[in-house]
């Protein structure tokens, strides 16, 4: 459709896709290092902030390299990690692993319980305070690229397609957005990001990417049962030690607590139903006492990147660079990648600054990849590098914790791995197996007080698409689920997505199956883009302000 409508243009030094802390701090750089630096940051959410969904124990290091004096300027970085426990969770009964034995780097001490979302909103204020033109609900729809094959710039701003895809008497075109370089910061499974990564093959010569579901509730609890400064991790319970995943629970600050769960979504059992071992959790003892008397206030989810170093693909490009998340810079057994987003953001600036000092526009940043690979990004990842094909290969006690704990110590104290550089295997997609192979597995119906079903969870997201818009979920070929994926594999959509965007519907009599999209609950996690088995599911950006709405998250 770019191809064919004209659209006007405004160029920029500098575009950035995604008020992230990846391109809220290469926005922020790039004017610390240049006042006169023209830079725009495009966020497809209602407001900065709107799309952010994070545990989050923030290790600052990133924020104290770009805003040295954030306590000072009132950042929302206020609650530090005082307690810190990693607990192995039965049916019933909990058993406390000594901190002692846990590798270094595993330590919270320093680090801080944030809302992300907030500590982008307060970043977007320093962004705009330096003159950063921030833009909120701009979904970018698509790429413009110049005449040497480069990336030149987005299209955004579009409205007004109707459901056929013809234009309705609000249409919009849009707007293209050039820069001399193009940062791409959107999170896990960017859809632009996915483009760069195909058109320029930068995925050549790395790893498959592997992904988890993280799923999240914001509670208010019982003065009474509040430790604020407590961080809490667990493993095994209801999970078992057959599919990697675990749980977070973090005491924030006004008697509040973030809790979610994340499932690796290398899961073979098509059955297994994510958000439903999520309120399962919950009703284990540690857990629900200390729910007890509390209230969910708030409910989202997002894909988290797992692959690790040698998963993250070629991060420059002709024109532009890959960032955050975009990038897959996650550090598996930290649960942490806030600090590693804001340095590649960081890192990406330099670049792009040295690069427009000396004239150049539209080169591949080379710079940024090798401080990205050889800096404090992969001095964090490349040392925990095989504990997730570790967790594929022999579960997360043997392998996670055990092996993949070996592993670290190893790299901490002798500065080697002993498993070299393991690889990951089958992509996440892949991994899922037939249902014929695998038992139904049974889960209890929620309560209402712990336990949540998923369409009243989805009511807490704040989530809205236009109803008259083309939906951003696309069936590559819409046979497929009810012809190969419901015979084959039960159709696991109905269970991934942690929204219920996808079902199944019959007649009363369980004749006529067919595959029902409602694509306004999508909450924009991205797992159905990952996990389907027959690849068969594209997510693309909807109309700007679309989305889930958090608050605080």
């Amino acid at each position: 459709m770019s191809d064919t409508i004209e659209r006007e243009s405004m160029e920029y030094d500098v575009v950035i896709v995604g008020a992230g802390p990846a391109g809220l701090s290469a926005a922020i750089r790039l004017k610390q290092l240049n006042a006169d630096c023209n830079v725009v940051v495009l966020e497809k959410g209602s407001e900065v902030g709107a799309h952010i969904l994070s545990g989050a124990v923030l290790d600052p290091i990133g924020l104290n390299k770009l805003i040295p004096d954030w306590k000072e300027k009132g950042a929302p970085v206020k609650t530090p990690v005082l307690k810190d426990k990693f607990l192995l969770l039965g049916p019933a009964g909990t058993f406390p692993v000594p901190n002692i034995i846990m590798p270094p780097l595993m330590n919270n001490h320093g680090n801080y319980i944030v809302s992300m979302a907030n500590v982008c909103r307060w970043l977007a204020e320093q962004a705009e305070a330096l003159g950063v033109e921030v833009f909120p609900g701009m979904a970018c729809s698509d790429l413009v690229y110049g005449e040497n094959g480069e990336l030149k710039g987005v299209v955004a701003g579009e409205f007004g397609i109707n459901k056929d895809g013809s234009k309705g008497e609000a249409y919009e075109p849009g707007m293209e957005l050039h820069g001399k370089y193009v940062f791409l910061s959107e999170g896990a499974r960017g859809s632009l990001s996915k483009k760069v990564i195909a058109k320029y093959e930068l995925d050549t010569k790395c790893d498959v990417p592997k992904f988890g579901l993280g799923m999240k509730e914001v509670w208010d609890i019982d003065p009474a049962n509040h430790e604020e400064g407590t961080v809490i991790h667990t493993a095994g319970w209801p999970l078992g030690w057959k599919n990697g995943g675990g749980s977070f629970l973090y005491h924030a600050e006004n008697n509040q607590v973030f809790l979610g769960y994340i499932i690796d979504l290398n899961y073979k059992n098509p059955h297994l139903y994510p958000y439903a071992e999520f309120q399962r959790w919950k009703h284990h003892p540690e857990i629900s006492e200390l729910l007890k008397g509390g209230k969910r206030v708030a409910y989202g989810a997002r894909v988290v990147t797992k692959g690790g170093y040698q998963s993250i693909p070629q991060t420059a490009f002709p024109g532009g660079a890959l960032l955050g998340c975009s990038a897959g810079l996650v550090n598996l057994p930290r649960i942490k990648g806030n600090h590693n987003a804001m340095l590649s953001g960081i890192a990406a600036a330099d670049a792009a600054h040295a690069a427009l000092g000396a004239g150049r526009a539209g080169d591949i940043l080379s710079d940024y990849d090798r401080e990205l690979r050889q800096g404090e990004i992969g001095q964090d990842l490349k040392p925990v590098r095989n504990v997730a094909p570790l967790n594929a290969r022999f579960g997360p006690l043997l392998g996670g914790m055990l092996m993949g704990g070996a592993d670290m110590w190893a790299a901490t104290v002798l500065k080697f791995n002993f498993f070299g550089t393991l690889s990951h295997g089958k992509d996440d997609a892949q991994s899922t197996g037939k249902d014929a192979d695998y038992k139904e597995i049974e889960y209890p119906k929620p309560d209402g007080v712990i336990s949540f079903d998923r369409l009243t969870n989805v009511s807490f997201t704040a989530t809205n698409h236009g109803e008259d818009q083309p939906s951003h979920l696309q069936l590559i070929d819409p046979s497929i689920p009810i012809k190969i994926n419901l015979p084959v594999y039960d159709e696991p959509a109905q269970r991934y997505c942690p929204a219920g965007v996808y079902e199944v519907l019959r007649d009363d009599d369980g004749s006529n199956p067919r595959f029902n999209v409602n694509s306004q609950n999508c909450i924009h996690c991205k797992t159905c883009d990952i996990k389907d088995p027959s690849k068969n599911i594209v997510w693309n950006v909807p109309e700007g302000a679309g989305g889930p709405n958090y608050p605080n998250m």
